[in-house]
């Protein structure tokens, strides 16, 4: 029941903000910081009280029985990395956007909204209802653009939507044919595992529904949605769409596609992890051709969720508690540096060209460690989370699939090196003959306000944590990976 309240609060949050006078920002923004402060409390409440390798909080009630289709939920060491980074990402959203007040009861009912959307996901374990909030998640996240985006945002949120939906039609044909093929009559993910599903059904099933899933995790070459709706939407839907919907496709490939269909995944894997070396290799490298620091950014995702679906392509112990890890490691610092560069950087600059930013390292220094630091930390710095995360998912390659995947994937590392370290020079290091403002170039700019600061303690503090105790995180993920484990061999 308590990880129950995590829908529960995100939803009443939405529906208390949406039917609010807009004129009440301090009220609105005070409403979501609380249902998000909740939210993230429950998290860590059922990580806490998380016994490794158990389905916990389990809730089942019959929704349509003559469909086989129930209101299912609970969580497992595999989801529950995946709530805390969603209840993380949710507060610092609220934090980064403190002073939004444009139609603030609609931005924080859609923000809180598409957060129950993905609670929901993480929870579910009736492949039904799991569909259904995947795709209460995208409504939300057209009107977070469309309305509040940047420039070409509608058509940023139509783009992003039109990929969701060709996912989802592709995940529904996966869904409808194993509820006919495995004759049991249900949707129940834990009985759905067990189907005796013929190994040509696999083979022919699987791409359906990993494609679909992979369609929202940024998979080349599907993944032009990603950049553009990132650099469009206000920071705290690019925050949420870096640090947890992306997340959504990679876990929904985990649960769903490998977890049902483990001799299809054996079948298509070594197609998938071609597919994700070109994500890792191919964001970095346009990562560093780009000029605008938010384009950086989004194609920088692209190539970290490329470790991600190359962890899942290892479909061994090693790799996939690599991508797991992954997916909440780049869950926070993906976030932070959108933070940062959407609101932090660019509300005190003006502007987000590169070839425009004069020494930031003196005219904001405080700001410029935090995200040198950041930067690092998402290159793979030791310490943090994002070194933890791809270096099991390259093990888990190398002993896996071959030492030249881990080769090929070991370009986009260097890659991501060079885009790392080059555009932290051209930001905070190289001088400019005016600031892009019209200011003297040398003109001191504000600092972190105590909302920025908090929002980048949590973040940062979270991939710290993680990197320094990964425990805390894969002695929950592995126990639950066993039963999977044990049926790909």
């Amino acid at each position: 029941m308590p990880a129950l309240l995590l829908i529960l609060l995100s939803f009443a949050g939405a529906l208390l903000c949406a039917l609010t006078p807009a004129h009440h920002v301090r009220r609105l923004r005070a409403m979501a910081l609380t249902t998000a402060i909740a939210g993230l409390a429950v998290a860590i409440c059922c990580c806490l009280r998380y016994e490794p390798g158990t389905l916990a909080d389990t809730l089942r009630v019959d929704w349509i029985p003559s469909l086989g289709i129930q209101f299912l939920t609970g969580y497992d060491g595999i989801s529950l990395p995946l709530l805390l980074v969603t209840g993380l990402v949710a507060v610092c959203g609220v934090l980064f956007t403190w002073n939004l007040d444009h139609r603030a009861n609609e931005f924080y009912a859609f923000y809180l909204a598409l957060i129950g959307g993905v609670y929901g996901v993480f929870l579910s374990l009736d492949l039904f209802l799991l569909f259904v909030f995947y795709e209460i998640a995208v409504v939300p996240k057209y009107f977070l653009i469309a309305t509040w985006g940047g420039a070409r945002r509608e058509y940023a949120a139509m783009k992003l939507v039109l990929y969701s939906f060709a996912g989802s039609a592709l995940v529904l044909l996966g869904m409808l044919a194993l509820f006919f093929a495995s004759g049991m009559h249900t949707f129940d993910l834990t009985q759905l595992a067990r189907a005796d599903f013929s190994n040509g059904l696999q083979v022919t099933v699987f791409p359906l529904l990993f494609l679909g899933f992979a369609i929202l995790a940024g998979m080349w070459p599907f993944h032009t949605w990603a950049p553009t709706g990132h650099v469009a939407a206000p920071t705290a839907a690019s925050m949420l769409l870096a640090g947890v919907v992306m997340k959504l496709g990679a876990y929904g490939c985990l649960r769903v596609a490998i977890g049902l269909l483990p001799q299809g995944a054996q079948a298509w894997a070594p197609l998938v992890a071609a597919v994700a070396v070109v994500n890792i290799v191919y964001g970095a490298l346009v990562a560093l051709r780009q000029t605008d620091f938010k384009y950086v950014i989004g194609y920088s995702s692209v190539s970290h969720m490329g470790f991600v679906l190359l962890g899942l392509a290892t479909l061994h112990e090693t790799g996939l508690t690599g991508a797991v890890l992954q997916m909440f490691s780049h869950g926070v610092i993906g976030a932070l540096l959108f933070a940062l560069v959407g609101t932090v950087i660019y509300t005190r600059t003006n502007t987000r060209m590169l070839d425009e930013l004069h020494r930031l390292i003196e005219r904001m220094p405080g700001i410029a460690w935090v995200f040198i630091v950041a930067g690092l930390a998402s290159m793979g710095l030791p310490g943090f989370s994002g070194f933890v995360a791809e270096l099991y998912v390259l093990l888990g390659a190398w002993q896996a699939l071959s030492p030249w995947i881990v080769v090929f994937a070991g370009l986009g590392v260097l890659a991501t090196f060079a885009y790392t370290l080059v555009k932290i020079h051209e930001a905070f290091f190289t001088p400019r003959d005016a600031a892009d403002n019209g200011e003297p170039a040398g003109t001191p700019l504000p600092g972190l306000s105590l909302p920025e600061l908090w929002g980048c303690a949590l973040l940062l503090g979270a991939s710290l944590v993680i990197g320094l105790k990964p425990g805390l995180l894969t002695d929950k993920i592995v126990p639950s990976l066993k039963p999977l484990l044990e049926r790909l061999t």
